[in-house]
């Protein structure tokens, strides 16, 4: 089993402001996880139970989760489901889920019936209202998915209500530039899981790379190919992005893939709302 190195778990805290956000709301606190990829390999007991620790000291209005819980075998999603109970939130714990999530119907479906029965809201193109009518919570079907379908889901929320939209990866946003979306939640990325200081994540180097390589030639880079199919916006691999008039944040996530993590740690964000 190759050695996957990694980094001291950091908290980014921010604050974001919203339009019509009732002055009620200024000031709720949601605590985003993402990326966790829970297979006895990707991401240490530690890891995860320092996450949950932190999460609970921040006393959060909300926790998202926006997904690959898991990375394609569905089983450890009990013992995962168990450990994410432990979280605490006053309205609630809500997930999205990610593409490694969707191996199957089945796989999908094994996921949601575990976080289901702990008290976790699973949210497949769907809508909830935890702080009342005056803040929607939107999860969105994964982006590669057949299923990925806004259009429906947001034609239910009046054009007046701001909403909180969850949607793993973070290419979507080029899609959801349709809609209002005053908050997106992503992950997918990792963050690239190697950047480099003054440059930023290494797939967008790479990606440059790839443009300006002949295709024959470009087989045989390492990671060359496999960085460009994770996304396509690599711009947006981490932190706050304003695309047109929607607000994104991409969360570096908290598992890792070889070769590991170089400058980006893995991530537990607390995000403060406030009134625009």
């Amino acid at each position: 089993m190759p050695v996957i190195i990694t980094e001291p778990l950091k908290i980014e805290k921010l604050t974001i402001a919203i339009a019509n956000l009732p002055n009620s709301l200024s000031g709720i606190k949601i605590v985003q996880l993402s990326d966790l990829h829970y297979d006895g390999i990707r991401l240490s007991e530690k890891l995860l139970a320092k996450a949950i620790e932190i999460s609970n000291l921040e006393n959060p209005d909300l926790v998202a989760i926006t997904g690959d819980l898991v990375t394609d075998d569905p089983q450890p999603i009990k013992v995962l489901a168990s450990k994410l109970s432990e979280l605490n939130s006053r309205v609630g714990i809500y997930v999205c889920l990610g593409n490694h999530d969707n191996d199957s119907v089945q796989s999908r479906q094994q996921i949601t019936n575990a976080l289901t029965e702990v008290g976790i809201k699973v949210l497949w193109n769907e809508i909830d209202y935890p702080f009342g009518k005056e803040l929607a919570i939107v999860g969105l079907a994964d982006y590669w998915s057949r299923e990925f379908n806004p259009k429906p889901v947001f034609a239910q929320i009046a054009p007046n209500i701001p909403r909180l939209v969850l949607s793993h990866n973070p290419d979507s946003a080029e899609i959801l530039k349709k809609w209002r979306v005053d908050l997106q939640l992503s992950g997918h990325t990792h963050g690239g899981q190697i950047v480099i200081p003054g440059y930023g994540a290494a797939p967008i180097l790479l990606q440059q790379i790839r443009k300006n390589t002949p295709t024959f030639f470009s087989n045989f880079i390492p990671y060359l190919k496999a960085c460009s199919a994770v996304v396509k916006h690599w711009k947006w691999s981490e932190g706050w992005h304003q695309v047109d008039k929607n607000q994104l944040y991409v969360n570096r996530g908290l598992g890792t893939y070889f070769p590991g993590r170089f400058f980006c740690s893995p991530e537990l964000t607390v995000i403060t709302l406030e009134t625009r």
